[in-house]
């Protein structure tokens, strides 16, 4: 007879020795600690700077995707199977706010309820071209959301932000976006308000020096609130593949993503190809006041002083680099690997 499956939302990570040196996806700094987030739900802490790290206990072992804090205390990271957790201790007790299954019946509901909005108008109108047309998409999309309530818990999330400690936003597989407005006790579903009809991956979001909001995803999806995230507008790109990062270095964003894909724009709706000598897919980036550094596949470590020109840097490995940060003169990267740190080089 088959074993069942696990649920790896309720299922406790396993503390290990070398956890340190598992797939990690992302990392922050809040105050004087730093998290990282990685694969079967661990998550490492330093209080020394990254001198050293303590594997945290977590109540659940999904893969884990991306981690933020607003304050030294309150931090948030996000998951596979729609994994949303909460800490109010610097991380190092975490708690599930929401899941894959909760997701599925947000999205349903807010879906639902639109295609109602939809149809009244539509019986209202009914020659109006415009309304019959948004009513197939939403009755498309609620036809989805209702198979996903049908498979589980599967939603991928990717990246999670926060203004401050109470609102925020997280996103992911499939168009998936959620709101909150009370430090995640309780989320709706955002993703209707993105012009994604074709439900692409939402991969990172991140706000400028103007407080602007940005959402990358696949097929060159780019999208931008200037409200702080109520209403969002599509973004047309030069580029019709998946960005991975989008990123600030002195005022100027940056997008980058497949196949070494880099852009560079100085109000975020014109686009230009920055090149930078490489093909190596670029997933993210470190940004100082005095330089850009591009983390990749393989390895990959692409340093600029202007955000122009690039030297690629040692890595001392293969594994492909998933994020970093840099501190006290050095980066602290993590990825395939595991953690790394990286010495600046003074030039």
């Amino acid at each position: 007879m088959a074993q069942p499956v696990a649920d790896r939302l309720n299922t406790p990570a396993l503390l290990s020795s070398r956890a340190d040196q598992s797939l990690l996806l992302d990392i922050a700094a809040s105050d004087k600690q730093l998290v990282a987030v990685g694969d079967q739900g661990i998550v490492m802490r330093s209080i020394d700077q990254g001198r050293s790290w303590q594997q945290q206990q977590t109540p659940f072992s999904v893969m884990l995707t991306s981690v933020y804090f607003a304050d030294a205390e309150h931090g948030w990271l996000t998951g596979h199977d729609g994994l949303i957790a909460a800490t109010d201790d610097g991380g190092v007790g975490w708690r599930t706010l929401l899941d894959g299954h909760q997701i599925n019946q947000l999205r349903l509901q807010k879906l639902q309820q639109k295609m109602a909005e939809i149809q009244v108008l539509s019986d209202a109108e009914p020659d109006n071209d415009l309304l019959a047309e948004q009513l197939d998409n939403i009755a498309w999309q609620a036809a989805d959301a209702e198979a996903a309530v049908e498979e589980g818990a599967g939603v991928p999330l990717l990246d999670i932000w926060f203004a401050d400690a109470q609102h925020g936003f997280a996103l992911g597989g499939y168009g998936l976006l959620l709101k909150t407005g009370d430090g995640g006790d309780s989320w709706e579903y955002w993703g209707d308000r993105l012009d994604n009809p074709d439900n692409f991956h939402l991969n990172a979001m991140m706000a400028d020096h103007r407080g602007y909001l940005y959402i990358v995803g696949e097929a060159g999806l780019l999208f931008r609130s200037e409200d702080g995230g109520d209403r969002w507008s599509r973004i047309d790109t030069p580029y019709e593949g998946s960005f991975f990062g989008i990123t600030e270095f002195n005022q100027q964003l940056y997008l980058m993503g497949l196949r070494g894909h880099l852009y560079r724009s100085s109000g975020g709706l014109e686009w230009s190809p920055v090149e930078t000598g490489y093909q190596v897919t670029l997933l993210s980036a470190v940004a100082k006041a005095d330089k850009l550094v591009l983390l990749g596949q393989g390895g990959m470590i692409l340093q600029s002083p202007d955000g122009q020109t690039f030297s690629q840097l040692p890595s001392g490995g293969r594994h492909s680099l998933s994020a970093g940060l840099a501190l006290n003169g050095e980066y602290i990267l993590v990825g395939e690997g595991g953690l790394q740190t990286l010495e600046v080089a003074h030039e």
